[in-house]
């Protein structure tokens, strides 16, 4: 080979020969490297001792790859017949030279392939080694994965050169770049969770995004300038109010000023996406630094209620300054108006998400925006909370399913890496506090709160996001809590070192400023006067305080949407028109099962079509589901619209609804109600996932921007509720007395004792009427279906807003007692009160008051006794209780006779807590009230239909064999 073989030098950078070329020489290395390139990409690298172009020479073929000099090299040139002529005399050169091309393709797929697995590693846990902590606790983790040697590469491979992708970019590069680049990107100060994306165009999306070095330029002046600016008045309110109302607790946000210059930011960039309005949810940890500095609610207001004035409180809304809420406009410098609001929170930390939700899937739908392009919901969690409660889970399963989609939620959680005093490895169980937000196919971004560059450049791709695809997105910003709990609570107790580096540390401000001022983007005169002219404005604000006037409104509610509809004291309901003329019942009745012609409905569902037709002649009295189904129809036609969730409630839990129905071959669907007539009001109906709490939150927050629209949550079964008690509790029973919110939700609760055990008798009426106070509810348990017909319009058409809860039967639905003939919804209208007598109460022996299903059992107990003596009165409404009416029928008896409450429930349950003194105060002087109800019980009901049949028997015997009792409260058990 050395006789025919030639010398020659190629300098870095030039090609030994080109792709398609037609050269049939061989190509030995001596000095140097040179690439192989195929197609843009490095297959392999050559050094000295190696050959290069032999198989042109072999197959007789133009060059299949191009093959560059890296470095200055010096090659030995053999012309392809010369060395034709070799193979021909040595088969051992043959042999070696098979050897050489196979260990060369072995090596370069292997090394290629360890490159790749070394970037994937990056993208899927490059997060580990970001620097998160900002007080540096806990060090960046380790993995073995991350570690080039780990994948075989030695130090001196770092300069060897790979074709490898980085974002849009496809490029050979040394491995020590490749390995520079993917740390810029995964683990800076921010570590990013994307790679459990299933989607890989979603993948591919973000990936170009962080692995482009763009993501990761130097802000510009103005934007450092504006960061500056937002955490100067961020921490300067902080101070100005721990110098001024010292001792006062205010849940400081100290050690996470940059949520400030981020929801800043959010506002901005979502401005750009087409956002108008954006609803915000958090708890109280800064909450008044967002009022006052995000959506501009006056600092004098907040100082005024820091100085807590009894005068003040009845405009304020009886809660503390931390839990309310707010409302505003901003003119931005672009020009655009955008709309903001901070709903409400209870301490209960999470549970204001689903009505975030809900009130912004309800300003989509009335803004016709389909997609969620309009109205952003943003959610600001803490850490604990947000692995703690499981309403999250329930949040992030909502977001794709149809009925409560909202096009993506910002979810930003302030990362204060403790709980009160709980530390993050006492309290989850995962890694980070985010890990239950992975079973969505959303990215994670993890920011270090302390680099407010770093988190505008997360925040502007996660709008960026949520735009493009329309789902939720999560900001996890670590930081820290200068102080305890709240400001009186001292964190050295069960934190001490953390508080000590805490101490030492200077504001983030400061820090920031001096970055900045390093940069040229401002001067540090300028920083100063900025934070200046922030406790000037204070300053001004706090003088404004000593006038007598209330210097501003509480911005806390939009006015001109209920402007014609009120709170307070619900009046009695005969001056409001809840009847329909026969006529246009009729007409809409038929029409309520007007399925289309190529639908094939289920032969049950047949059979309601001909029950229904018969009652729109007039045939049949109207029973419960047409009764439901006609309040639905007239609102739906008069403009009012209607949203009804649940489990099952398309067909209804008990298969009497059927509002959606299926074509038996096609399973195509039709809603009836939902093409009425071309002019009406949408009707929307959906089935809810397992979840009382978020749906319930999610439906009440929807009826916050429905006043003139009837919003109706239904239980499966009553006694579920149970699980969405906090919502019951702290938005929709106090929500008018806390925040002067005013909402119309309807709850449809299934009650009914019939045998079918604890959890599917009772839905726990005892707990609404325990919450009733000041007409803050609407509590029913109705007999008929007329009266549920002009409850649910009266719901609509009275001027009052009030949560209505309606206790729902389950045997009503189709006993017959419970029908109505047509005159009693063409006229009329709600009774809170029906005498259901056979004798006149001035000649009644006895007088049985009850509520729901027991009344008809009462009666048909009554016809089979012939006890003409009993007077049957049914409460339909409990609350507000019906005195006025009530009192009318006492007084109209003779002083003989003996009162009764009967219940189904327990005694210590159902209405009978309520109702003794309330009912009992009306009676006759020295008459007494007494109580037939099941013993006292730990359990609503039995579990076994032959014990509840002899109970139910036992109470009906009662009813009308007792004498009654010198105290009240006797029951069938004692």
């Amino acid at each position: 080979m050395a006789a025919v073989a030639h010398e020659h030098s190629v300098t870095a950078g030039t090609f030994v020969f080109h792709r398609g070329d037609e050269g049939r020489d061989l190509h030995v290395v001596t000095e140097g490297t040179v690439e192989v390139r195929l197609g843009g990409r490095v297959t392999a690298t050559l050094h000295a001792g190696q050959v290069v172009g032999e198989l042109a020479v072999l197959d007789d073929r133009p060059r299949s790859a191009d093959v560059v000099a890296a470095t200055h090299t010096r090659l030995l040139r053999i012309a392809g017949a010369d060395f034709q002529a070799l193979l021909e005399k040595s088969h051992g050169l043959s042999r070696s030279l098979l050897r050489v091309l196979a260990s060369r393709v072995r090596e370069a797929g292997s090394r290629q392939l360890r490159v790749e697995q070394l970037v994937r590693a990056y993208r899927e846990r490059g997060h580990v080694l970001a620097q998160l902590d900002p007080l540096g606790f806990k060090a960046a983790a380790s993995h073995p994965e991350l570690d080039p040697a780990h994948h075989g590469f030695a130090e001196a491979d770092l300069d060897q050169r790979f074709p490898v992708q980085l974002g849009a970019e496809t490029a050979a590069l040394p491995l020590r770049d490749i390995l520079a680049r993917l740390r810029e990107a995964y683990c800076g100060f921010t570590g990013v969770q994307y790679m459990h994306i299933d989607d890989l165009a979603v993948q591919a999306w973000l990936r170009e995004r962080l692995e482009n070095r763009e993501h990761h330029r130097a802000l510009a002046p103005d934007e450092q300038r504006r960061l500056l600016a937002k955490l100067t008045d961020a921490e300067i309110l902080e101070t100005f109010l721990h110098q001024k109302f010292a001792g006062s607790k205010r849940f400081s946000l100290e050690g996470a000023e940059t949520l400030i210059p981020l929801l800043d930011s959010a506002i901005l960039e979502a401005s750009g996406h087409g956002v108008n309005q954006v609803v915000i949810g958090m708890a109280h940890r800064g909450r008044l630094n967002v009022l006052a500095n995000i959506l501009g609610k006056p600092p004098s207001l907040m100082f005024r209620e820091f100085q807590d004035r009894a005068s003040d409180a009845p405009e304020r809304g009886d809660d503390v300054k931390y839990h309310l809420g707010f409302e505003s406009s901003r003119v931005l410098p672009s020009g655009a108006r955008i709309d903001l609001a901070l709903m409400v929170n209870p301490s209960h930390l999470e549970f204001v998400g689903p009505v975030v939700l809900g009130r912004t899937r309800a300003l989509q739908e009335e803004r016709g925006d389909a997609t969620g392009a309009q109205v952003l919901p943003i959610l600001i969690h803490g850490d604990a909370a947000f692995a703690g409660q499981g309403v999250v889970q329930e949040l992030f399963n909502l977001s794709g399913l149809p009925g409560y989609a909202t096009g993506g939620a910002l979810h930003v959680i302030v990362n204060n890496q403790i709980g009160f005093t709980t530390p993050p490895e006492e309290s989850r169980s995962s890694q980070y506090a985010t890990d239950v937000a992975r079973m969505l196919q959303i990215p994670i971004f993890h920011v270090n709160g302390e680099r407010p560059e770093a988190v505008h450049r997360v925040l502007q791709l996660a709008l960026e996001f949520r735009a493009t695809f329309r789902r939720d997105v999560v900001i996890d910003m670590y930081c820290y809590r200068r102080h305890g709990h709240n400001e009186n609570d001292d964190a050295s107790f069960t934190q001490p070192l953390v508080a000590t580096r805490i101490r030492e540390r200077e504001p983030m401000r400061v820090t920031f400023a001096r970055n900045v001022v390093a940069l040229g983007a401002i001067t540090a005169e300028e920083a100063d006067a900025i934070a200046a002219a922030s406790r000037s404005r204070l300053e001004a604000e706090l003088e404004m305080t000593k006038v007598v006037a209330d210097p501003t409104e509480t911005g806390a509610r939009a006015k001109s949407r209920w402007s014609a509809h009120r709170g307070e004291t619900v009046t009695e309901t005969t001056s409001v028109d809840t009847a329909v003329p026969e006529p246009r019942l009729a007409t809409l009745l038929a029409r309520t099962v007007a399925f289309p012609d190529a639908c094939r409905p289920h032969r049950v569902i047949e059979r309601l079509r001909e029950a229904r037709l018969d009652m729109a002649r007039g045939a049949r009295p109207v029973d419960w589901s047409a009764a439901e189904a006609l309040a639905f129809a007239t609102l739906l036609t008069e403009g009012h619209p209607i949203r009804l969730s649940g489990q099952d409630s398309e067909r209804g839990t008990f298969g009497h609804r059927h509002a959606v129905v299926h074509d038996q071959h096609t399973d195509a669907t039709s809603c009836a109600l939902a093409t009425l007539a071309p002019d009406q009001a949408p009707f929307r109906v959906f089935n809810s996932p397992l979840s009382e709490t978020a749906v319930l939150g999610f439906d009440w927050g929807y009826s916050l921007e429905r006043p003139t629209g009837l919003t109706i949550w239904e239980a499966q079964f009553g006694d579920f509720a149970n699980v969405a008690q906090v919502i019951v509790d702290q938005f929709v029973s106090s929500a008018e007395q806390k925040w002067g919110l005013l909402s119309g939700l309807c709850l449809f609760l299934p009650h009914g004792f019939e045998g079918q055990g604890p959890e599917h008798s009772s839905a726990r009426l005892e707990r609404f009427l325990s919450l009733a106070a000041r007409d803050n509810l609407q509590i029913a348990n109705l007999t008929t279906a007329s009266q549920l017909f002009h409850a649910l319009r009266l719901q609509v058409k009275a001027p009052w807003r009030k949560p209505l809860i309606v206790m729902t039967p389950k045997a009503l639905l189709r006993h017959p007692a419970a029908s109505s003939p047509f005159s009693e919804l063409t006229s009329g209208g709600f009774r809170p009160v029906i005498v259901d007598a056979e004798t006149p109460l001035h000649q009644a022996e006895r007088v049985l008051f009850c509520s729901g299903k027991i009344a008809h059992e009462l009666a048909a107990e009554r016809a089979t006794r012939g006890a003409n003596g009993a007077v049957i009165v049914r409460i339909e409404r409990l609350h507000p209780f019906p005195g006025q009416a009530l009192q009318a029928a006492v007084t109209a008896a003779p002083m003989s006779t003996r009162f009764f409450w009967v219940q189904e429930e327990p005694e210590n349950m159902g209405a009978w807590p309520y109702i003794q003194n309330r009912l009992g105060g009306l009676l006759p002087a020295g008459a007494r009230l007494s109580v037939i109800a099941r013993a006292a019980s730990a359990s609503p009901a039995t579990g076994s239909k032959a014990r509840h049949d002899a109970e139910q028997a036992e109470l009906k015997r009662r009813a009308f064999e007792d004498r009654g009792v010198e105290k009240p409260g006797a029951s069938i058990g004692g």
